[in-house]
């Protein structure tokens, strides 16, 4: 912003928040006032400081339940989880939208592959739950709300899209997040000796190592794609220290839907390194079949209980299979929610309408029907595709190292969605929309470059592609580019 803005944005903001905590006899109203007063003056000052902070606060930040909005159709449980982000996010989003007011001519929104899939998400959800409210079977407050989450995350794509204009800026974001990572990699280690299951900070006393293990699949997957891309990263040390504090921490969350989750990240690796180190890869598949013989205790305890849970009532039988009672319950809702699904196939009952469910695909289709479950998948499938075309047309190695690992941890997180809401989590789906605009940003300067390179009678980034695509196959994955 320029500095004649300054002098008058920062004594408005300052005088605003002064005049409110001396009328004011709450404390902590007023430390939040002064809290959101500064956030205000470092947006302002400049997008891309405040961008940082956000991705320190996406897993550090305190959070806390904000009445009980249950919804119409016996969504017990339901309720709007506030936390410092949030706010963040939304003091962001408003200096976005004035600097954009402001200087005439800008863009709201810069135009990429996923904006029309996001757009047809996001509305699909909002006539799934308009009919709901409509139909009696969704509270307005409740449906409006959750529906606004959809809302929160994908502004921050396009946020980010925005305001990261060059590769460093880009690469910036990505260590302040993995340094994030390892912070919160050292505090699940911590909880180790306490016997508890780990989870992420500030989560109150029943914490979800659920999420905090979906967290780490995605972020460990961006690490991996950046050791398996050559020149990516000048010193792979570091990395690897994130990597086995980031897998020991994932082992201490003992969630099942975590360990899914990895072992299709591991697959996946394996799938697109196995045609040029085949070898390598075979190691690494026994390494991992032989994981009930090195893994710890309390992993194969965990895994093992899903089937070995002494008898009890509320246990499925599936033949001589025999599930616990957590893994029937969840059998049992997903049950529900298609019977609860056939009543409005088309429109689902809305969101917040249906039952509360730890799964993802049976939620969206009980809760948005046909339309969402289509919607959803058109807009996974876009991301893929951006992030193939983002791999392939990258002009520098860490730019390729990123789109790879992204591609990795959609994989992983569409495991993990089996047996969790992932795409709904908070503290999921902040940094893997980050990334998905790094990626996004990353394909667009690319795409910048080529028409450069045209002129200057350089090869051009097609060009080289086409080259490669018409060398033999045999022995290299068929997304690697040559100098990988």
């Amino acid at each position: 912003m320029q500095p004649k803005g300054l002098i008058i944005v920062v004594p408005l903001a300052l005088a605003a928040a002064l005049s409110l905590t001396l009328v004011s006899r709450d404390s902590a109203f007023s430390s939040t006032i002064i809290v959101g007063a500064l956030l205000l003056v470092v947006a302002f000052v400049s997008t891309k400081l405040s961008l940082y902070l956000l991705v320190f606060s996406m897993l550090l930040s305190p959070e806390f339940l904000v009445g009980d909005l249950t919804g119409g159709g016996g969504a017990a449980g339901r309720g709007i989880t506030l936390r410092l982000d949030d706010f963040l996010l939304v003091v962001i989003g408003f200096v976005c939208l004035a600097k954009m007011a402001i200087h005439k001519g800008v863009m709201p929104f810069l135009r990429t592959p996923l904006n029309r899939p996001i757009m047809f998400y996001i509305a699909a959800a909002g006539l799934a739950t308009l009919i709901g409210v409509l139909g009696g079977r969704v509270k307005p407050m409740s449906g409006f709300f959750y529906w606004l989450k959809y809302y929160e995350y994908v502004f921050l794509y396009f946020m980010v899209v925005s305001a990261v204009t060059t590769k460093e800026e880009a690469r910036g974001l990505v260590i302040a997040s993995l340094v994030t990572c390892f912070a919160i990699s050292l505090f699940a280690l911590a909880q180790i000796p306490s016997g508890e299951r780990a989870s992420a900070p500030f989560e109150g006393e029943m914490g979800e190592p659920n999420t905090l293990g979906g967290y780490l699949v995605f972020m460990l997957a961006i690490v991996v794609g950046l050791l398996l891309t050559n020149g990516a990263v000048a010193s792979r040390f570091p990395y690897l220290i994130l990597l086995v504090a980031g897998s020991i921490g994932l082992m201490a969350t003992l969630s099942r839907a975590s360990f899914l989750a990895a072992g299709v990240l591991i697959l996946s690796v394996i799938g697109f390194m196995a045609p040029r180190r085949p070898i390598l890869m075979t190691m690494v598949l026994i390494a991992i079949l032989s994981t009930p013989l090195w893994a710890p205790h309390a992993v194969k305890e965990r895994v093992l209980y899903t089937f070995t849970q002494e008898e009890t009532e509320g246990q499925i039988r599936m033949g001589a299979l025999r599930f616990d009672t957590s893994t029937s319950d969840r059998l049992r809702s997903w049950h529900q929610s298609f019977a609860l699904w056939k009543k409005f196939p088309v429109w689902g009952t809305g969101v917040t309408g249906g039952l509360f469910m730890d799964a993802m695909y049976p939620r969206i289709l009980m809760e948005t029907g046909l339309l969402g479950l289509v919607a959803f998948f058109v807009l996974i499938w876009s991301i893929f595709r951006m992030s193939i075309t983002s791999y392939r047309l990258a002009t520098d190695q860490f730019s390729r190292g990123v789109a790879l690992g992204f591609l990795l941890g959609l994989a992983g997180l569409l495991a993990h969605a089996v047996g969790s809401n992932t795409f709904l989590i908070v503290r999921v789906m902040e940094p893997f929309w980050l990334f998905a605009a790094l990626v996004a940003r990353g394909l667009l300067i690319s795409q910048a470059v080529e028409p450069s390179m045209r002129e200057s009678g350089a090869p051009s980034i097609a060009a080289g592609l086409a080259e490669a695509a018409r060398k033999p196959a045999f022995g290299r994955s068929r997304f690697a580019k040559p100098n990988l």
